[in-house]
């Protein structure tokens, strides 16, 4: 028999049952769309969160009072009760640090901006210092950022997201323009370029003042984020880290042994642990498509046994006008493949498709892969096929005399 005449017996066996075909596919469209669909996000989401970190360069180290990541609500608790990160922490190190090559700060809450009869209340507020738009690698597109002067003497000037230009400040030039945040007045000077969305919120609702002034406005209660530019990583990295822990534990008087009280990252330590996180999720949710395949294989093959029996008649005629067993067992194997791949199609269109509802719906990230097109559309075949062996082999063992005598 022919390969593309099995393919076509094949189809039309699929095509008159349409109904339990479909059914038949669900295990696998379900376990191949879960797969498409987690690798698709999971991907979308490492890149994106890629950009983001490395929006801090690849060379940065922050100072922190609580790491970027921790586990437990009990390390949370010991993470709180740390001393704050202040703003002569911040000035100590701009002074002492030899090795940094820029060294920057901030703190951020959430707040009002109001200009004229327009404003916004939930609008995130970042003190910043002069030197943190090139330490984030903050583009401003309209004006400029406030100089080390301005952020020494506490200047009332601001630097706005394109979601304050657009719901606020409304049309018109917006350099100049006085609005006032928290209350207290700000002459905008800048726009910075659009950063998107992210999880389904904006990153471009915020406004940028000196963070001298942010502190006399908003107190120096809190925790700041110091960034240092080491300069380049590995042993620079390493380096400027050392220095940077020194200075600390020297300010604080921790004595030898005593655990920092601080935390010191780079950006790799945030995206190797997201990284973690997202390959142990893929993997839980790669596992339990993989029972969605187990049990969709499972159905093929008691539908194809089912099938055999339904056409034992057939299969009789077919020995009967020359059919050999290898024929016959193509035949079905070829039938129990197609079927899958079929599902498997269907998974992957369902998979992508939920995936990108997904984006448009919270703005998650997503990012076609096409190894995983290819290892889902092989893995259905090959599903198809592992699963059809058993039927196949059964329906050319059959003797061609008892299956013409076979009831219709």
């Amino acid at each position: 028999m022919e390969l593309m005449e099995a393919v076509k017996l094949a189809l039309q066996s699929l095509w008159a049952n349409k109904m339990r075909s479909i059914l038949t596919l669900l295990g696998v469209v379900i376990g191949v769309a879960s797969v498409i669909m987690v690798v698709t996000l999971t991907n979308g989401a490492k890149q994106f969160v890629t950009a983001k970190i490395n929006t801090y360069g690849a060379s940065v180290v922050t100072i922190r009072k609580m790491p970027q990541t921790f586990m437990t609500v009990e390390e949370y608790l010991d993470f709180q009760k740390r001393r704050d990160v202040s703003y002569d922490d911040y000035r100590a190190i701009l002074s002492e640090c030899k090795s940094c090559v820029s060294v920057g700060a901030d703190r951020a809450t959430v707040g009002r901006v109001v200009y004229q009869t327009r404003s916004s209340t939930d609008s995130n507020i970042r003190g910043i210092t002069w030197a943190m738009p090139a330490l984030s690698n903050l583009n401003i597109a309209i004006g400029r950022s406030f100089t080390e002067v301005e952020d020494q003497h506490s200047a009332h000037v601001a630097i706005v997201g394109a979601d304050i230009v657009e719901n606020v400040l409304g049309p018109g030039d917006p350099l100049g323009k006085e609005i006032r945040v928290d209350g207290a007045p700000y002459t905008v000077i800048g726009v910075a370029e659009s950063q998107g969305k992210m999880m389904g919120s904006s990153m471009d609702n915020w406004v940028g003042i000196p963070l001298t002034a942010f502190l006399q406005s908003h107190g120096s209660h809190d925790t700041l984020d110091i960034y240092v530019d080491a300069g380049g990583g590995g042993d620079a990295m390493d380096a400027v880290s050392g220095e940077l822990r020194t200075i600390m534990r020297i300010r604080r008087h921790l004595a030898p042994g005593v655990p920092d009280s601080f935390s010191i990252d780079s950006s790799s330590t945030f995206g190797d642990m997201l990284g973690r996180i997202l390959d142990n999720f893929g993997a839980v949710v790669v596992a339990i498509a993989g029972i969605s395949l187990v049990i969709g294989g499972i159905v093929i093959m008691n539908i194809m046994l089912v099938s055999v029996t339904e056409r034992t008649r057939e299969i009789g005629v077919r020995k009967a006008l020359g059919a050999r067993r290898k024929d016959i067992l193509l035949q079905f194997l070829i039938e129990s493949a197609t079927m899958s791949l079929a599902g498997g199609v269907i998974g992957v269109v369902a998979g992508i498709g939920v995936a990108k509802v997904i984006t448009v719906l919270i703005a998650f990230p997503s990012e076609v892969a096409i190894w995983s097109i290819m290892v889902g559309l092989f893995v259905a075949i090959a599903v198809g096929l592992f699963f059809g062996v058993y039927p196949a082999h059964k329906a050319s063992q059959l003797d061609p005399i008892a299956a013409l005598r076979a009831e219709l």
